[in-house]
């Protein structure tokens, strides 16, 4: 059967080829659509091909609901979207609650099927460019384990098609495969595209070996992990242990160690990568400006692409953005930025997120502590200052119509008083709050908002300007903290101590030298803030099996409130201590906007009843 692919754009050398290769004066063949056998003939032609199935990491994280809102990290400002099905468990076969593109089970075998035909097409090419060829075949060997990683990772084990179905085919049903079956496929393809991508040069947004060797390295640490330990599994969780077919969920035999060297194993090869240890050769910490620009440059490119500092890049690979197209990429500043400043305030950091920052000396946080409580955003690890923005802090210049109000560039998240200290004295609501002048319905119900990733230029005005900054699809610090991660698990203490505190040492932070639990459970929060707002908080809490305590709690917001000190005079508020005396209250979220809790079944998503009707052969997950 003869296949047509259709292309999101054409080129004008493609153009040129429809235009130029038939004299005929009457042409049939559709202008939108290029022939198989013009496809797989033509070198650029191919790479188009592969170029187009890169769509399928649509946006990366981007999107206006994130997935740090079905996490303990954000709150979702705006209710009907699907979220609260998720955080509330509240999940069904007929209504699984938001889902992101990025792990759509229809789009991701969409996509499946699209590397399978260039692996088919690749393996034996009909142009003559043999190192073309194999660069394409390893970029399809890479895309084909991505998006089976991110099927895995949310379902578990799904079936394995490595072949193209055509609709002639008697049987288009299938059953999952184990999931000790799909690591291994996964991780086979990953080996096959460092292979054939070895010595492909570096070009954003495309895969490398690096990228594959990164890949390989997160599908072995999860499958290290708790939750992919049937024994493990089944002791931590009644709604595990009563599944029938475990084999789709986790390892049902073997040696958890054996799976742990794996693990450390792979992310080593990745740390060998030096090129993109961006910082990660210090002795002793930055001062704290310094880890906060630190950890800013790689939110905002990847390391030193905008610095020029070392030429190391800690990004791997990125969904990157421009303004050719009006993507949804693009408006991160006008999602999640400040109502006073005319934007949405979408995914809201969370009192939860906030509270697990420890000071910059690397003592933790505590309501409990007077000093803490008086003054709490004072003093913390400096990648908070770069991931959160609080009541007072220093923002962008506020727009015409606002700027009189708050001409010191402030968020305002609290309830102030204006007027005289010893006299007559006003409240008056902060310009970033729900009680705002300004797009209340758009106001945070947390009292932060968030900062990472978004553009810091005074320039950008977020709600009318994109802004151009990558999606960090896959970084050589996530595979640092692999590392740790299976060191500490092997018992390798001293090494895991060794590169984590590399990373806090870029921060600006202390050395951790616990030992122990107390070591396990600061490298947990270590991850938790490093990679805080990257998608992997949502997966890294059910892998550990500790959801019920994490994303099952109910999120905590901040009350400010400034009153004025005897003799103060304030006629513009303006976050001042000599003249304000502030009272900060954490409270719980109302639960009609949101009433979180935790169910077991929770830890894998269910397939949709559709998805069963169409392939009877599609076993469930537990619990639905």
């Amino acid at each position: 059967m003869k296949m047509k692919f259709k292309f999101i754009y054409i080129s004008a050398v493609l153009i040129g080829l429809m235009a130029s290769c038939n004299d005929d004066f009457v042409n049939k063949r559709p202008l939108q659509e290029v022939p198989e056998d013009l496809v797989w003939s033509d070198a650029g032609l191919a790479e188009a091909f592969i170029y187009e199935i890169y769509n399928g990491f649509g946006v990366g994280g981007f999107y206006e609901q994130q997935m740090a809102s079905m996490t303990d990290e954000a709150l979702f400002t705006h209710p009907g979207r699907g979220i609260n099905t998720v955080t509330e468990s509240r999940s069904n076969p007929a209504d699984q609650g938001f889902i992101m593109d990025t792990y759509s089970y229809q789009n991701m075998y969409r996509r499946i099927r699209a590397t399978n035909i260039a692996i088919r097409e690749l393996k034996a090419p009909r142009f003559n460019d043999a190192q073309k060829a194999n660069e394409l075949l390893g970029e399809a060997y890479f895309l084909r384990a991505y998006f089976y990683q991110q099927l895995l990772r949310f379902y578990g084990a799904v079936p394995l098609v490595d072949v193209v179905y055509e609709l002639s085919d008697a049987d288009l049903t299938k059953e999952r495969s184990t999931y000790e079956s799909c690591v291994d496929f996964i991780v086979d393809d990953c080996d096959s595209a460092v292979i054939l991508m070895e010595g492909t040069a570096k070009i954003d947004g495309r895969a490398n070996t690096v990228a594959a060797l990164a890949l390989k390295a997160r599908v072995l640490l999860y499958a290290a992990s708790d939750l992919h330990d049937a024994a493990t599994a089944k002791r931590k969780s009644s709604v595990i242990s009563g599944y029938s077919n475990p084999e789709f969920l986790a390892y049902t035999s073997g040696n958890r160690v054996t799976r742990w060297q794996a693990a450390k194993d792979a992310a080593k090869a990745v740390l060998d990568k030096t090129e993109y240890a961006y910082k990660l050769d210090l002795v002793a910490p930055v001062t704290a400006q310094e880890g906060t620009a630190n950890y800013m440059d790689i939110a905002m490119g990847g390391g030193s692409k905008n610095a020029n500092v070392d030429g190391k890049r800690d990004l791997i690979l990125g969904r990157f953005f421009n303004d050719i197209k009006d993507e949804r990429g693009g408006w991160v500043g006008r999602d999640n930025g400040p109502n006073g400043y005319h934007n949405w305030a979408g995914n809201s950091p969370t009192q939860l997120l906030v509270d697990d920052y420890e000071l910059a000396t690397g003592e933790k946080f505590s309501w409990a502590n007077a000093a803490h409580k008086g003054s709490p955003y004072s003093n913390r690890d400096p990648r908070f200052y770069a991931t959160i923005l609080y009541d007072g802090a220093n923002w962008k210049p506020r727009t015409d119509d606002v700027k009189n109000r708050d001409p010191n560039n402030q968020i305002q998240t609290g309830r102030y008083e204006v007027g005289s200290g010893s006299g007559n004295k006003t409240a008056v609501f902060g310009l970033d709050m729900r009680n705002s002048p300004i797009e209340d319905w758009n106001g945070t119900y947390t009292g932060y908002y968030y900062r990472k990733f978004t553009d810091p230029n005074p320039a950008i005005v977020d709600q009318n300007t994109r802004q151009q900054i990558p999606w960090p699809l896959l970084r050589y610090t996530e595979a640092v903290l692999n590392y740790v991660e299976a060191c500490i698990e092997l018992g390798e203490e001293g090494e895991a101590k060794i590169w984590l505190n590399k990373i806090r040492f870029r921060a600006g932070m202390p050395a951790i030298t616990a030992t122990g639990d107390a070591l396990k459970t600061q490298y947990r929060n270590e991850r938790r803030i490093e990679l805080a707002y990257e998608e992997h908080r949502f997966f890294d809490a059910r892998r550990w099996m500790i959801a019920n305590e994490t994303l099952g709690r109910k999120v905590t917001t901040i009350a400010v409130v400034g009153a004025l000190k005897p003799g103060a005079q304030v006629s513009v508020y303006k976050y001042d201590v000599n003249n304000y005396n502030y009272n900060y209250t954490v409270n719980t979220l109302n639960p009609g906007i949101e009433n979180r809790v935790w169910n077991d079944k929770m830890y894998f998503t269910s397939f949709h009843r559709d998805e069963i009707n169409r392939n009877t052969k599609l076993l469930q997950n537990p619990g639905y």
